[in-house]
């Protein structure tokens, strides 16, 4: 993080650790979402703050917990407090009951209720007041995700001189469906306060100009390399794609702990020799599980021969269970988990074993291992990270990986991975059939490649490639980001990655193997591109 000369602030809705209040008292826990996990594990030496929720309300006295947490961390930590009512229609509310539905693109699910943005804006003036007590001028507050999309308006209407860029981890949608939201207008004006917006694939930022050019027609788009700038009522805004990784080194040291070894080798002795497939998802109905599991019984009704020789482990981690939609998607899921029980199992065979809890990071380690195939299937991603922990824990590159392709990862693992339509059953249970049959070392050659390019695209290189893209904004007109000569000298001087050859890749898999699941040169070339460290 040494592209910026002060600290990094970071703003997110939640801080990396909750406050639990108990009968005897209060509880410090580690947050358990991707976003603070990603995070913690990239921000290794920069000195700042991280600004979030702790899971108090106002007047509580949290200070010595995060003290106590922000030891041997080389950031501080500063609490935003909310009230219940805040909590209710500010998260519940605006940000998963509208926001989180119309980014994934399932309009139908959301509920325009006009108090829940009035809350939003109360909130997002709340962390931004938080935000601007903090800042000095020389710092970079980097504000993340969907819950926050207003605080930059709020923080230059402060004062705020420093640069802000914003990251979104889910998608963006397409002009179609985002002009049904009814405060359209001043959230993109709000986005174009910030000098850095990224998104993590090309079609999100794709779609965010789109909706630039629809909506705010006297927003100017210049097209350069890598990333786009965009100017808006005397600002000018780098808009980017950063597609976020994992830490790989420490997926893969922790996976290869004998403890881990030896808990996956009791997994395996359970199911004896079936094809261990495993699905591990937030309940969610973003994630596809009731198509995945009819996708499963399909198989099981197409292929009667896999009866008693395949198995599914579906993870499901509790979410959000106190909105409606997802207290409807658990009895669906359980629902259809008993009918394909009832219909396939036999004495010394469950065909699907259905787990509804949080997993310690060594369970989940332990089943990655475990696992022949790992199967992410959902309707819409922004990433889903699942599937790149998945390849990092699979040390003995034996397992297959089953990827969506409207998953974000779909597109950075479509060269190793099975790429299925998760809303076709057929090709999902055929996918899921192959993938049983495939040759070891096809099976090999595939996990070696996805790997491979985890570990180049990992999250260090995520954080690294965003704050670079720092110093592009607030230039003036006139020439496209990222041609001068400065950045054509850095781009140079970039350490070229050892990503094996694709076309070696290729030519190791079988002839059946590449006529069903061939590299397509497109794929080749953009691969190739990465390779060559194009961020």
């Amino acid at each position: 993080m040494n592209e910026i000369k002060g600290r990094v602030i970071n703003v997110s809705n939640r801080l990396p650790i909750l406050i639990r209040r108990h009968a005897g008292g209060a509880r410090l826990e580690r947050s358990s979402g991707g976003l603070a996990t990603a995070l913690e594990a990239g921000w290794r030496d920069q000195p700042g703050v991280w600004i979030g929720w702790a899971g108090t309300g106002p007047g509580e006295n949290i200070e010595p917990f995060l003290v106590r947490a922000a030891h041997r961390r080389s950031y501080t930590l500063r609490s935003v407090a909310l009230t219940e009512e805040e909590t209710a229609k500010f998260y519940s509310g605006f940000a998963n009951e509208i926001i989180w539905p119309l980014f994934h693109d399932m309009p139908s699910r959301c509920n325009f209720e006009p108090e829940y943005w009035e809350i939003y804006q109360r909130v997002n003036r709340k962390f931004a007041k938080v935000t601007a007590e903090t800042v000095q001028d020389d710092d970079f507050v980097w504000v993340h995700d969907y819950h926050l999309m207003l605080t930059a308006s709020a923080l230059r209407q402060a004062g705020v001189r420093a640069r802000m860029g914003f990251f979104l981890h889910i998608p963006f949608p397409s002009p179609d469906v985002f002009e049904k939201l009814p405060w359209k207008k001043p959230i993109l004006k709000s986005l174009l306060e910030f000098d850095v917006i990224g998104f993590q694939g090309d079609r999100d930022r794709s779609n965010f100009v789109s909706c630039l050019e629809r909506l705010l027609p006297e927003a100017t788009v210049e097209h350069g390399t890598p990333h786009l700038l965009v100017g808006q009522a005397g600002r000018q805004t780098v808009v980017g794609t950063f597609p976020i990784g994992i830490d790989f080194e420490a997926f893969e040291r922790d996976a290869e702990r004998p403890e881990i070894a030896a808990h996956a080798a009791e997994l395996r002795r359970r199911v004896s020799d079936d094809v261990l497939v495993l699905g591990v998802d937030r309940l969610d109905y973003t994630k596809g599980i009731p198509e995945r599991l009819k996708s499963f019984r399909l198989l099981l009704r197409r292929f009667p021969e896999m009866r008693r020789h395949i198995t599914l482990v579906q993870v499901v981690v509790p979410s959000r269970e106190e909105i409606p939609n997802y207290k409807h998607l658990r009895r669906d899921v359980e629902l259809l988990v008993s009918q394909i029980n009832g219909e396939f199992t036999e004495p010394g065979w469950v065909p699907v074993h259905y787990i509804h809890r949080n997993l310690s990071r060594n369970e989940l380690l332990a089943y990655y291992r475990a696992a022949d195939i790992g199967l992410v299937t959902p309707l819409k991603d922004g990433m889903n990270l699942v599937a790149k922990e998945f390849c990092a824990a699979q040390i003995d590159e034996r397992g297959v990986l089953i990827v969506s392709e409207f998953a974000g990862a779909g597109p950075e693992l479509r060269s190793g991975a099975i790429i299925v339509n998760p809303n076709d059953f057929a090709e999902v249970a055929q996918a899921l059939y192959d993938a049983a049959h495939m040759s070891v070392d096809d099976k090999r050659c595939r996990m070696r490649l996805l790997r491979q390019i985890v570990k180049d695209h990992n999250v260090h290189r995520w954080i690294r490639s965003f704050l670079q893209a720092i110093p592009c904004a607030g230039r003036t007109r006139g020439g496209p980001v990222g041609d001068s000569q400065e950045s054509v000298a850095k781009a140079k001087e970039r350490p070229q990655s050892t990503m094996p050859g694709l076309a070696l890749v290729a030519a190791a898999l079988t002839p059946a193997s590449r006529s069903r699941y061939a590299m397509g040169k497109d794929a080749k070339l953009r691969m190739m591109g990465r390779a060559a460290g194009e961020d």
